[in-house]
Parts: C-alpha cells; sequence; structure tokens
C-alpha cells in the first residue's frame, strides 16, 4: 500500500517537471538577466560597451528621472480598470441573470475583438476619436467640446483605449463567477425583505468577489504595463512607463535604466496585488 503511494506521489512530482522547465526557461532565466542588466554600468558611449559593477544607482536615478511617467501609468491603469469593473460587471450580470437562451451568443461577442490584432483594434480608435469624427462633432455641435477641442493625443483617448482592449479580460472572470451563484439566494434575500440594493451587497457582490478580484488583476496588470495605446492615442505628455522602457530599450540604447524600470515596476505590482488580495480577504480564493 505504501509503495503504491509513493508512485503516485512520484507521478506527480513527473507531471511537473514540463511546467517547471518551462517557467525555468522563459521567466526565470529572462529575469535574471533583467535584474543583472539592470546593475551594469555603461562606459563610453557604445551600447556594447557595458560592465558588471552592481550599480546599484541606476534605480535611484531611473526612479528620480521617470517617476512621473510611473504614477501616470498607475493612474491610468487604475482608471481603466474601474471603467472595465463598472460595465464589465454589469455586462456579466445581464449575461448571467438574463440573456437566457442569448447567453452563448453573448459570450461570443465578448472575446469577438480577440479575432482582430490587438494593433488593429487600437488604430480603430484613433479614427473614431479623431478631430473630424462623428464623435468630436457630435461633442462640439452640444458645446461639450469648443470649435478648437480635440479628444486624440489626449489622457481621455488612452484611457478609453486601455478600456477597450482589456474589457473582455474583466467580463469573462466576472461571468464565470456570477453564473456559479445561485439566483434562488438572490429570491430568498427578498423573500427577507432586502431591497434589491441591499440584496445585491450582501448576496451577489460577497458571492462574485473571486471574479471581481481576478478581473481586476487580469485588467490592471497589463494596463500598467502597456504602451501600444499611449504610442498610438496619447502624445509626449501622456506618456507612461511602458514607451519609457521600450524608447530606452530600443533608442536611447540605455539598457540598464530601462531594466532598472522594468525590475522596479515588477516588484511594485507585485507588491500592489499582494496587498489588494490580502485586503480583499480572497487569498483562498484565487
Amino acid at each position: 500500500m505504501s509503495e503504491t503511494v509513493r508512485k503516485k506521489g512520484a507521478t506527480g512530482y513527473i507531471l511537473l517537471v514540463p511546467a517547471i522547465l518551462w517557467l525555468g526557461l522563459f521567466f526565470l532565466v529572462p529575469f535574471y538577466s533583467l535584474v543583472a542588466t539592470s546593475l551594469f554600468n555603461k562606459d563610453g558611449s557604445d551600447f556594447r560597451g557595458y560592465t558588471m559593477v552592481f550599480e546599484w544607482s541606476n534605480y535611484s536615478d531611473a526612479l528620480r528621472d521617470y517617476w512621473p511617467q510611473l504614477v501616470r501609468s498607475l493612474v491610468y491603469g487604475g482608471i481603466a480598470t474601474l471603467i472595465c469593473l463598472i460595465i464589465g460587471y454589469v455586462l456579466a450580470y445581464a449575461i448571467a441573470f438574463k440573456a437566457g437562451r442569448w447567453k452563448n451568443l453573448m459570450l461570443v461577442l465578448v472575446i469577438a475583438p480577440f479575432f482582430t490584432s490587438f494593433l488593429v483594434r487600437t488604430l480603430s480608435w484613433k479614427l473614431i476619436l479623431a478631430d473630424d469624427g462623428v464623435v468630436v462633432n457630435t461633442l462640439q455641435f452640444v458645446h461639450i467640446l469648443g470649435p478648437d477641442g480635440h479628444l486624440l493625443y489626449t489622457p481621455f483617448a488612452v484611457i478609453m483605449g486601455l478600456t477597450y482592449n482589456f474589457l473582455p479580460f474583466m467580463v469573462l472572470p466576472l461571468f464565470a463567477s456570477i453564473d456559479k451563484i445561485d439566483y434562488r439566494l438572490i429570491e430568498a434575500s427578498n423573500d427577507l425583505y432586502a431591497n434589491s440594493i441591499v440584496g445585491f451587497w450582501k448576496v451577489t457582490w460577497p458571492l462574485s468577489l473571486p471574479g471581481v478580484i481576478s478581473g481586476t488583476l487580469l485588467t490592471f496588470i497589463p494596463a500598467v504595463g502597456d504602451y501600444i495605446n499611449d504610442q498610438l492615442l496619447g502624445s509626449t505628455k501622456t506618456r507612461m512607463i511602458g514607451n519609457t522602457i521600450q524608447s530606452l530599450f530600443t533608442q536611447a540604447n540605455d539598457y540598464p535604466a530601462a531594466a532598472a524600470l522594468s525590475v522596479m515596476l515588477m516588484v511594485l505590482i507585485v507588491a500592489m496585488v499582494l496587498v489588494y488580495v490580502k485586503r480583499a480577504g480572497t487569498e483562498d480564493l484565487l
């Protein structure tokens, strides 16, 4: 009997080997390389002239020079995540409880944007928010925008692009969580004289928290590090940390600064996620 148990235990470890190798090859090795690069020192102007001298000042220098882009990324990502949560929760709730036989079709429509390139979807917003487009002309007609007002190349455009592109990442986890809720519990809250608002906050919201946490993480993390939306819809005044890192790597050839910013962004996001999950009290639900 004990031999059988040992064989089953060994089988589990063997099955983990491919995942461990994959994780080590495509995460640990690149991460080690990134951290090592962040401690390089550049000698001269040639990008090949890096030496390992454990230059910890790269972190303080990068933070001093690029903290506005870092803060801006967190703000843009947070606003986009909040908008996605509001829109996504209503949509997921409607699909789960109100769609009926159209549920599958509506889910397909939610993921339909993934059938198109991320780049093409972002470029479409450039046409939608163009100065001579229907949206701007309509807002100017109702005097919400002035005659010279525009939406493109503004924080509004960048946040809308982030919201649109990452909305499915919010809707799908929310739907999976809400769809599991027994609707009889909601009806029971009504029978106990709870109005719709009280019933939502006491029954529906707590039961859907796993989807809320998963959806916000899946939306916030890529939104903060995104650079395509700002590249196409923003300007130099809306520059995000992803654009800064991309520019330092590919144009300025300042690899240590770019790597230091990347490491700081990863550590900051991980710390925020841990605090968020801990405060939400959902460690055992993820």
